[in-house]
Parts: C-alpha cells; sequence; structure tokens
C-alpha cells in the first residue's frame, strides 16, 4: 500500500451510514472515492457528490450514489488531497484542475478531512505554484495583474492547447517561492476582475491525515478558532 492509499483509506474510516460526502480529485483523493466503493458494495448508504467530472466518473462505475447539488443544502463530510499544506492546515490545491469546484463543496461540508502524503506537508506555503482560475476573456490582463503580486504566472496547457476546467476556465499556476500570508494573498488575488477563484484554502479544513513512508499516518487537526 503506498502513503496516498493509506492516508485515504484511514480517512474512509470516519465515513459513516447516513453521510452525505464530497468526493475530491486528484490522486489521492482517487484511493478514497476507490474504497468507498467498496465499502458501498459491502452495505455502507451513503449518497455523494463530486468535485470534477472524472471523481464522478470514477465513483459511478463503483456503484457510489451520486445526488445532484439541487438535492442537498450541504453536506457532512469531504474527503480531498492537497498539494500543499501547513500545521495550520492552510492549503494550497488545484493541481487537479478542479480547485473552484472542490472549495464549493468543501465550503458547505461540516467538516473537510485533507489527505497527503508527508512530501506534501511544508513550514510555509508557496514552493508549490498557486493555482488561480481566471475567465478566458481578457486573460492578459488577469495575468498581468498576477505579476505585480511578485509571482511568475503562467498559463497551464494540456499538450498544445491551453488547458480548461470543468468550468470552461483558465488557470494561472503563479509561483511565488514563499508566501508570508496566506490570508492577506488570498483577499488580494480575490480582489483582481478576471479571477474566478485561487487554490487557497483557509480555514476550511477540520483535520488532515498524512501518509508517511514508514508506514505510520499522522493526524493534524485544526486550532479552535478564538
Amino acid at each position: 500500500m503506498n502513503v496516498k492509499q493509506l492516508a485515504a483509506e484511514k480517512a474512509v474510516e470516519y465515513v459513516v451510514d447516513g453521510m452525505k460526502v464530497g468526493l475530491g480529485t486528484g490522486s489521492t483523493a482517487y484511493w478514497a472515492i476507490r474504497k468507498l466503493g467498496e465499502r458501498v458494495s459491502e452495505g455502507l448508504k451513503i449518497t455523494a457528490v463530486a468535485t470534477s467530472q472524472a471523481s464522478e466518473e470514477q465513483a459511478r462505475e463503483l456503484g457510489i450514489p451520486l445526488v445532484a447539488f439541487a438535492d442537498i443544502d450541504s453536506l457532512d463530510l469531504t474527503i480531498d488531497g492537497a498539494d500543499e499544506l501547513d500545521s495550520n492546515l492552510q492549503l494550497i490545491k488545484g493541481g487537479g484542475g478542479a480547485l473552484l469546484r472542490e472549495k464549493i463543496v468543501a465550503s458547505n461540508s461540516t467538516r473537510m478531512i485533507v489527505i497527503a502524503d508527508e512530501g506534501k506537508v511544508v513550514n510555509t506555503l508557496g514552493k508549490y505554484p498557486l493555482p488561480v482560475e481566471i475567465v478566458p476573456f481578457a486573460w492578459e490582463w488577469t495575468v498581468a495583474e498576477l505579476a505585480k503580486l511578485g509571482c511568475n504566472p503562467e498559463l497551464r496547457r494540456s499538450g498544445d492547447e491551453l488547458y480548461k476546467t470543468d468550468n470552461g476556465n483558465y488557470i494561472a499556476d503563479c509561483r511565488f517561492e514563499v508566501i508570508e500570508s496566506a490570508p492577506k494573498l488570498a483577499l488580494t488575488i480575490q480582489s483582481i476582475p478576471g479571477v474566478v477563484d485561487h487554490g487557497l484554502f483557509i480555514g476550511i479544513a477540520a483535520m488532515a491525515i498524512i501518509g508517511k513512508n514508514d508506514g505510520s499516518i499522522e493526524i493534524i487537526e485544526a486550532q479552535p478558532r478564538n
């Protein structure tokens, strides 16, 4: 069992009968969805929503019951991965291209559990490029504004074409190297016209389950807010 699978399967232990569950996107979330499919086949009763077309297709293939967003008002639990996380459970997400849907789903969940391997844990966010979803219209201007923040933004590509999210938008991967204040940067980026959303998840995750190379698991829980 690899470390991503280790963390993912531990997280699925928190799912119980009757829950409404958000399914994340990416290589670590894949293992969580797979384990959930196994538990559903064994009799677990849940309903779920997916954060991407890829996760939705995987869930359908495994027989996980999916519901429309219009049919529920909130979720009990979302399980998703992260590209970087720190000890305060501040995250960078969006490497899989689904940051907007992931944020919508996580923000409407009573609890979000982050699953990752130990290589994703950092002291300070920023080494991993921060994905920012932007509208195609006048994208050049939006990218120019992002560059003024001290990063090197590059539009993500898929082969010879510009990458498009499931929402039909572009992603600018912004290389900051070090993000001194994630909350401040989040507000600044969100204020730029043309930005749809960004991959900084702050105050959203309740717990992180970290798979380690020695086969152990570390659990980091969010500190209560004052």
